[in-house]
C-alpha cells in the first residue's frame, strides 16, 4: 500500500501534520500513531457511517473507539447539533486524552474540528474527509466553526489536526452534484496561485467530472500543497491565506440568503468566483478572454451560472456587510489581478461593483 500513498506535509513547526493521499487507505492504514491516548471518538453522519464507518474503526487498532452520528447536511451546523458530540464524549467519559475523528465532508470535519478546539479546553483530532471539497480544502489548515443565522461559519476556532487521511476510493460514492461542488474549489487554487494548475484543469476537467483516478489523485495533491503551502506561511488569515477566499464572499451571500443546505458551499463558491472574476474585469484588473475561461471552466465543471431565483444586489450587500474578511465596516473582496494571481482589496469602485451585482441579478 506505501507505494500508493502520496504524502505532503503542512509546516508548522511542533503543531506540523501530514496529508496522505491515495486509494484503499481506509481500513488499512494504522492512523493510532497520531492518537493521544486511548480512547477515539469518530464523528461522522447518517449518510457517510453505513459506508465507511466500519473501515474508519479498523484504522485505530489497540484503541477504544466509540461513534457518534450526526444529521447529514449544512442547516444541522449548528450549536444544537454541535452539543450531540459534546453528549457522546460525556456519555462515554472520554478524558481530554481523547481524540475525535471527523469522517465525512466539510460539515462533519468543521464541527468536529471545533468540538476537537473546546472540549476541556482542547483535544487532538484527525481528519478523514470523504467529499472533494473537504479533501483539497477544508480538511487542511485548521478552520473550524458552525453557522449562525446571521452568518456561515461566524462562530469557531483556528485547531489543527493531528492528520489528515484521504483515501481517493471514498469518491466513487459521490453523487455528481457533490463532485462538481468539490472542483469548484480546485479551480480556486489555479486561479489564486497557480496558473500551470489552472492551464492543466482546463485539459482534466472532463476526467475529474468523470471521476478517473490518475486525475483525481493529482488535482486532489496539487490543491492541497498549495493550501499546504498557504497556511504555512498565514495560519491565522492575517494577509496571504485570505486569498483562499476567493469567490466566498459572494457565494456567503448566496448560502445564506438560499437557506444552508439548498446550495452546496462549492456552488455557491464557483457562482461567486465567476463574479469575482466579474468584477475584476470591471476593475481593469483582467482581461474578457480571462473572463470567459474562468466561465467555460466553471461551466465544464457543472456549476451554477446564475444566482438564486429572487436574489437582488440589496440581498448581496446586506450578507456581504458581516463577512469575515471586513475590516472596521469596509467591505474587503478577493479579486484576481490575472489569472493565477490574486489579490484582497477594499478599493473597489462601488459602480462597478453595483454593476456585477445587476448583471447577476435577475431582478435588478
Amino acid at each position: 500500500m506505501a507505494e500508493n500513498i502520496r504524502e505532503l506535509t503542512v509546516e508548522l513547526g511542533d503543531r506540523s501534520y501530514p496529508i496522505l493521499i491515495g486509494p484503499g487507505l481506509l481500513g488499512e492504514y494504522d492512523l493510532s500513531p497520531y492518537v493521544t491516548g486511548s480512547q477515539v471518538m469518530i464523528v461522522t453522519n447518517e449518510t457517510v457511517a453505513p459506508l465507511y464507518l466500519e473501515q474508519a474503526i479498523r484504522c485505530f487498532p489497540g484503541k477504544v473507539v466509540d461513534s457518534v452520528v450526526l444529521p447529514d447536511g449544512e442547516k444541522f451546523k449548528d450549536w444544537q447539533t454541535l452539543n450531540r458530540i459534546f453528549d457522546g464524549l460525556l456519555e462515554q467519559r472520554h478524558t481530554r486524552k481523547t481524540t475525535l475523528v471527523a469522517l465525512g465532508g466539510g460539515v462533519v470535519g468543521d464541527m468536529t474540528g471545533f468540538a476537537a478546539a473546546c472540549y476541556q479546553r482542547g483535544v487532538s483530532f484527525i481528519q478523514i474527509p470523504t467529499t472533494l471539497l473537504s479533501q483539497v480544502d477544508s480538511s487542511v489548515g485548521g478552520k473550524t466553526g458552525i453557522n449562525h443565522p446571521l452568518g456561515k461559519n461566524m462562530i469557531g476556532a483556528f485547531h489543527q489536526p493531528r492528520a489528515v487521511l484521504i483515501d481517493t476510493d471514498s469518491l466513487r460514492s459521490l453523487p455528481p452534484r457533490e463532485v462538481s461542488a468539490g472542483l469548484a474549489e480546485v479551480i480556486k487554487y489555479g486561479l489564486i496561485r497557480a496558473r500551470d494548475f489552472l492551464d492543466w484543469l482546463e485539459g482534466a476537467v472532463d476526467r475529474l467530472v468523470a471521476l478517473e483516478p490518475e486525475a483525481l489523485s493529482e488535482a486532489i495533491h496539487r490543491s492541497c500543497a498549495c493550501k499546504a503551502e498557504v497556511v504555512a506561511k498565514d495560519e491565522r488569515e492575517g494577509g496571504l491565506r485570505a486569498i483562499l477566499n476567493l469567490g466566498h464572499t459572494f457565494g456567503h451571500a448566496i448560502e445564506a440568503f438560499a437557506g444552508y443546505g439548498n446550495w452546496l458551499h462549492g456552488e455557491a463558491v464557483g457562482m461567486g468566483m465567476v463574479m469575482a472574476a466579474d468584477l475584476s474585469l470591471r476593475e481593469g484588473m483582467i482581461s474578457s478572454g480571462d473572463l470567459e475561461r474562468v466561465v467555460a471552466l466553471v461551466r465544464r465543471a457543472g456549476l451554477p451560472e446564475r444566482p438564486p431565483a429572487g436574489m437582488t444586489p440589496d440581498d448581496f450587500m446586506t450578507r456581504m456587510a458581516v463577512d469575515k474578511k471586513n475590516v472596521d465596516g469596509q467591505l474587503r473582496l478577493v479579486l484576481l489581478k490575472a489569472l493565477g494571481a490574486a489579490v484582497v482589496t477594499a478599493d473597489i469602485r462601488p459602480e462597478n461593483l453595483a454593476a456585477t451585482l445587476s448583471a447577476f441579478c435577475e431582478d435588478a
